[in-house]
């Protein structure tokens, strides 16, 4: 038991003097506590119990939509199969509103990647219901295993996936800039093919030879648009050989980022209040809603004041 939930149980011991508006209210209180303590964290036996059965779910209604795709299996066991489905879908829907329910700001938990994730899990199957064959979207539940990292306790693990994500959005703008500039560089290179070559050669239009640009400088190389003439291959030459230089470059700029992330390290503590993690080690408060992370204050509006910088 934390100390929030050690601070409830004393309210409540204290009962006989408080009015019975403020016992429910005690009482509540604490329920929502015990709660978000098994579902959000892993460090008590229930909670890492409940995070185990959880992936354990969701690794089944993920296989069981694989079966469910393949065309012998669904003839003789799709009503099996679709069944199963819905079963899972309800569970997964329950506990996703118990999720909003024990945390006091259900907002940010919604707006978070695993609040995301947790409502795409379930919204295909309902969907199934309006459009065929959406129910095989639910695949993407199998993200929502990457809590396994927490529930393992794999703190270095956890740490570098939040170092990986940082760098990814403190690169976003120069990888922006990186991406129109290559944009710009196909659609030259795919008007001077189309100007060079020509319809006879397949490059029907602008569009045409602009994808056989992308196709070209990303070194895939389909192969069904290829030219003809001398000048024409001197120009895909150079946009191969570039397109070699080009990947070099985003790889560049997040290994910079990634470097300046690794200067935190990680815990695996969930803020009580709107579900956050990925703090840094010796963070006293959320880097989301300014919550305090442990003492009395933790799962406290008034907390805010002390708000942890990102970068703290």
């Amino acid at each position: 038991m934390n100390r929030d939930e050690r601070s409830l149980s004393r309210r409540l011991e204290n009962g006989p003097g408080l009015p019975d508006r403020q016992r429910r209210l005690a009482a509540r209180d604490s329920l929502r506590a015990r709660v978000r303590s098994v579902i959000f964290e892993s460090e008590t036996p229930a909670g890492r119990r409940f995070d185990i059965l959880l992936i354990v779910a969701i690794l089944v209604s993920v296989s069981v939509v694989f079966l469910d795709s393949v065309p012998g299996l669904q003839e003789r066991w799709g009503a099996l199969f679709y069944s199963i489905e819905w079963g899972f879908t309800l569970l997964f829907t329950f506990e996703y509103m118990i999720r909003l329910w024990c945390i006091e700001r259900p907002g940010l938990y919604a707006r978070s990647f695993y609040g995301i994730v947790d409502l795409l899990g379930v919204l295909p199957t309902y969907l199934s219901l309006v459009f065929v064959d959406t129910q095989y979207m639910t695949v993407i539940r199998i993200l929502r295993v990457l809590r396994v990292f927490r529930v393992l306790r794999m703190v270095r693990w956890v740490g570098e996936a939040s170092y990986l994500l940082e760098a990814m959005q403190a690169s976003r703008r120069k990888i922006l800039v990186f991406l129109f500039a290559v944009l710009a560089l196909v659609t030259v290179f795919g008007s001077l093919l189309y100007v060079i070559e020509g319809p006879k050669a397949g490059y029907t239009s602008i569009p045409a030879s602009i994808y056989w640009a992308i196709v070209t400088l990303t070194t895939v190389g389909y192969g069904d648009i290829v030219p003809a003439n001398a000048l024409g291959k001197v120009l895909a030459s150079v946009i191969m050989i570039s397109g070699y230089a080009i990947i070099a470059v985003p790889t560049g700029i997040v290994t910079v980022e990634l470097n300046q992330a690794m200067q935190r390290r990680a815990n695996t503590r969930t803020c009580p209040v709107c579900s956050a993690e990925g703090h840094s080690q010796r963070a006293n408060y959320c880097w989301r809603c300014g919550n305090a992370l442990h003492g009395s204050g933790a799962g406290s509006e008034s907390a805010a004041a002390g708000r942890q910088d990102p970068g703290e």
